[in-house]
């Protein structure tokens, strides 16, 4: 196939992944279409459903009169192939060979005489969570009412709470308490932060932002505090004075992000990141993203667990601390 009809077959294509979006009518798309064309257009306007289908006829008609002379073929070309590379759909049986490492280590786990059973329990529901929770976020992503969305705040936030308290001896609502206090506050307020100020959001509460944004900070939260709560019991069961202990906690605990921050784009290419840079995001851009979401991760997360700390070092519990096993 020659260079020209190479052309027009691309833009034919391009012209099928926009077709949805002009039916719609999004007038900077299709502007930004004419332009490409040099379609005349004098200023612009809004689309209607029937101007935008005779545009996209108008404009097929356009690449066989300007294709073999256009100078921004290449153009056309480059943003064919980035959405020939964008992710697809991975096929369930596709996705069951991720689990083979698994399976290995599941052995490994047996041989060693250690708790597989946990492991595997939490693969699976770990499975199931994930398959069911893309159902229901379909249905909150297009969803209108802010009280939804803050429904879903609150229950990450107390089934974050929850997990967290997983590795201490202590249990009851004191604790549970005081970990909740904990992850909501820092959380709420570094969410606020970075939708109300660093994001320009089309509603505050935008469903498809909000969401997996508050998932990152709780989940983030949610470890660093379990880390510091689990590392403050060990240093008092080792006798350790309490200031002592919560700065040994509060230091182990962020060792985690401190390594992060440390190895963002030199070792790894963190998730978000990675996921934009596969979408056909300029890297320029999946970075400022990035940064964003390393301040979160890691303001919230030392916040949630120096909060932790202080709250359950002016508790009654370490006070009348539980003697060593």
């Amino acid at each position: 196939m020659n260079r020209p009809e190479e052309g027009e077959r691309l833009l034919h294509r391009i012209f099928d992944d926009v077709l949805d979006t002009a039916i719609a009518g999004d007038s900077r798309l299709l502007l930004e279409i004419c332009r490409f064309l040099q379609y005349p257009l004098d200023e612009p306007r809004e689309w209607t459903n029937a101007n935008s289908l005779a545009l996209l006829s108008d404009g097929r008609w356009l690449i066989r009169y300007r294709l073999t002379s256009c100078p921004q073929e290449k153009r056309a070309v480059e943003y064919h192939e980035r959405m020939e590379t964008a992710p697809s759909t991975i096929p369930l049986l596709n996705l069951l060979a991720a689990f083979a490492p698994s399976l290995v280590l599941f052995a490994i786990m047996y041989r060693w005489s250690l708790n597989v059973r946990s492991a595997v329990y939490a693969n699976t529901r770990m499975l199931a969570q994930l398959l069911g929770v893309g159902y229901v976020l379909t249905a909150v992503f297009e969803t209108d009412e802010p009280l939804v969305v803050v429904a879903v705040l609150v229950m990450m936030t107390a089934v974050s709470s929850w997990i967290a308290l997983r590795p201490l001896h202590q249990s009851g609502m004191r604790p549970y308490s005081q970990v909740l206090v904990a992850i909501s506050a820092s959380g709420v307020v570094m969410l606020a932060i970075v939708t109300q100020l660093v994001l320009d959001l089309p509603r505050w509460f935008e469903p498809h932002i909000v969401v997996p944004l508050a998932g990152m900070i709780f989940a983030n939260a949610m470890n660093t505090v379990s880390l510091s709560a689990e590392r403050f019991e060990a240093e008092l069961d080792r006798d350790a004075d309490p200031l002592v202990a919560r700065r040994t906690a509060l230091d182990a605990a962020l060792i985690p992000q401190i390594n992060g921050l440390l190895a963002v784009g030199l070792v790894s290419l963190p998730g978000m990141m990675t996921g934009q840079i596969l979408s056909g995001v300029d890297p320029l851009v999946a970075v400022r993203y990035q940064i964003m979401v390393m301040c979160m991760v890691f303001g919230s997360g030392g916040l949630g667990a120096a909060l932790y700390l202080q709250l359950h070092g002016g508790s009654r519990s370490l006070r009348g601390r539980r003697p060593p096993h």
